[in-house]
């Protein structure tokens, strides 16, 4: 399939800018592959699809404050860090993005906080915007990380017009986020509370954690029309054995297996048997999934509305089926459901 088949048009006033007042009480679309069938329910109502010894399986990553303010030496000019991941632990090296790119080079110092607590140097160039930067900091890892939750902020997608708040810090988590690593949230997880969470598992459904930590790659613009020829980003991932025993057990006896996000399902089908079974792995997935695409694991998907032309929706095609993929978002459009991050939600069964 080509790239130009994932587009359609998005009115901008229903990017949702604010998550929904509760997690659970957002709007769910619910799509069946078998039946065509549409309909609009509430979040809490996944329980009805689901029954004792189905399993969710979840990403358990967490968010961590990527985003960074900081000043070029001599000029004081404001430039924004994004941090993507960590490099070298003992010589504090990460792996960032820089905006605007074009002032910053390599040997450049970038100053942190009112009071200089912080400075890094630039080390390398890795992309146009990419660079590696090194935290020139004397203490111990805790009084580091703290220092980076001090003055980083909470990751929101630039189609966010907004300032982080605090309640961004809780609500752009998922409440079951154990892991540090991401940088962005796996949107789908934001709808389950602790509550819903309960009644599901006191209706006897199972909760299998993955670890898939969320890199800016799976945002990355698709710039290929023939979509075979796209290279995703890789991931770190981690499937442990626990998970693969509560999900094999209800692949082997016909229970339903619904992966809550697309970076779930990243992580379930980069781990496959030659029986079609998880398997204990742990690493860095470059799996792009799209059409045609036999999915080896789970059998739901609950998803948000996503981006056009992005790897995300493009996966949803491939699960859900093309057509009817794209007539559930003309009819969220037209049902005016909030979209992206912090929107409502899609269950296809």
């Amino acid at each position: 399939m080509k790239l130009s088949q994932f587009t359609f048009d998005l009115p901008l006033n229903l990017i949702a800018q604010h998550p929904a007042k509760k997690r659970d009480e957002s709007r769910l679309m619910v799509i069946e592959r078998k039946t065509g069938n549409i309909e609009n329910r509430n979040f809490k109502d996944i329980m009805d699809y689901f029954t004792d010894k189905d399993v969710f399986v979840v990403n358990n990553t967490k968010v961590f404050p990527a985003r960074m303010y900081g000043r070029k030496e001599k000029t004081g000019a404001k430039i924004e860090v994004f941090l993507l991941r960590e490099l070298n632990k003992p010589n504090r090296l990460w792996d960032v993005i820089v905006d605007p790119a074009r002032k910053i080079r390599v040997g450049n110092k970038l100053y942190f906080g009112d009071n200089d607590e912080l400075v890094a140097e630039v080390i390398d160039n890795t992309t146009s915007r990419g660079r590696t930067i090194r935290f020139l900091f004397e203490g111990s890892d805790d009084e580091f990380r703290n220092i980076l939750e001090t003055l980083g902020e909470t990751p929101l997608p630039k189609y966010i017009k907004r300032k982080p708040d605090e309640e961004d810090k809780e609500r752009y988590q998922t409440v079951y986020a154990k892991f540090e690593g991401a940088v962005a949230a796996p949107t789908a997880g934001l709808h389950f509370s602790r509550e819903l969470i309960k009644r599901l598992e006191i209706q006897g459904i199972r909760f299998a954690e993955v670890t898939l930590h969320t890199g800016l790659g799976t945002f990355r613009p698709i710039e290929v029309e023939d979509l075979s020829k796209h290279k995703m980003d890789a991931e770190y991932y981690r499937i442990d054995e626990f998970a693969c025993k509560i999900v094999n057990k209800a692949k082997e006896e016909n229970h339903r297996i619904c992966s809550v996000g697309t970076t779930t399902m990243r992580a379930l089908e980069s781990s496959v048997t030659a029986q079609k079974l998880l398997k204990p792995s742990e690493g860095w997935t470059n799996t792009f999934i799209h059409p045609p695409y036999d999915f080896n694991i789970a059998d739901s998907l609950v998803t948000n509305f996503h981006l056009p032309k992005t790897s995300l929706l493009i996966m949803v095609c491939a699960f859900a089926g093309y057509e009817l993929t794209m007539e559930a978002y003309k009819k969220a459009i037209k049902d005016k459901y909030r979209f992206f991050s912090y929107g409502d939600a899609m269950l296809v069964l």
